[in-house]
């Protein structure tokens, strides 16, 4: 009998690795750790310096060059996924950008420009690479994107990423209603704050961690790790009744007022 956490037999698609800080990285090690088959992407030619010394701890995955605003790329990688395996059983979807000086503006100042980039590459893509995994999904799947806690309250210095996680969290609902009768599972994982290249464009984000630290009923941050356990909880049989869901992984400080 096929034990409820594995991940043996599974196939699927890790987007977004950076490098060895980032969410992806702990994602794709805890599914290669429970067993899952997978190509794992990078969104720039420039960090494959940075990712390619990783896969070995990975469990040698199948790396491939994928910026979602090239749809050429996209395809490419879904073409790939088709050739390999003709199903997926998994996607996950690790990517967030806005432009430094919409970011660091308060929201009624950012940028039109600078608004619809930061939706197209932190929430848009999702819903496009969802749109691709689904006919390979044939026999279900689970679609796992992450999102933040200032998606939800006010965190301050998060600015524009927080309604663009707003609408990241409201996309997963919806998909999760439209896809849940062909057994297609859609999640988001909110996370604390971790040391990634992409929380270092967060002004005084080292402030945030602090209180993050302090202030959760754990008194720790969490871990990359802690993000890919969960990840491959919901993509395994274990999580086979959720969807629709946005998961705190923060050691609890969620929780606070």
């Amino acid at each position: 009998m096929t034990q409820p956490f594995s991940m043996q037999g599974k196939t699927g698609i890790v987007t977004g690795l950076a490098n060895a800080d980032s969410i992806a990285c702990g994602c794709a090690r805890a599914l290669h750790q429970a067993g899952a088959e997978m190509i794992v992407t990078y969104g720039h030619p420039k960090a494959e310096s940075h990712v390619r010394p990783l896969v070995s701890d990975l469990g040698d995955p199948e790396l491939m060059l994928c910026d979602v605003l090239d749809q050429a790329q996209v395809d490419s990688l879904f073409r790939r996924a088709a050739e390999r395996w003709g199903k997926l059983d998994f996607l996950i979807h690790s990517m967030a950008f806005a432009p430094r000086e919409d970011l660091h503006g308060r929201v009624v100042d950012c940028s039109r420009d600078g608004f619809a980039l930061a939706m197209d590459v932190s929430c848009h893509s999702f819903i496009r690479l969802a749109k691709q995994a689904e006919p390979l999904m044939k026999e279900g799947g689970t679609l796992i994107t992450m999102s933040y806690h200032g998606a939800e309250r006010v965190v301050d210095n998060y600015n524009l990423m927080g309604p663009v996680k707003a609408a990241l969290e409201s996309s997963v609902r919806y998909m999760a209603a439209e896809l849940g009768p062909r057994g297609i599972r859609v999640h988001a994982i909110s996370p604390g704050p971790i040391r990634t290249r992409a929380a270092s464009g967060i002004q005084d984000f080292e402030d945030l961690a602090h209180a993050a630290e302090s202030r959760s009923p754990l008194r720790r941050l969490v871990t990359i790790e802690d993000v890919g356990n969960c990840a491959v909880f919901l993509a395994s049989g274990a999580g086979q009744s959720l969807t629709g869901s946005t998961l705190y992984v923060d050691a609890g400080h969620s929780i606070r007022a």
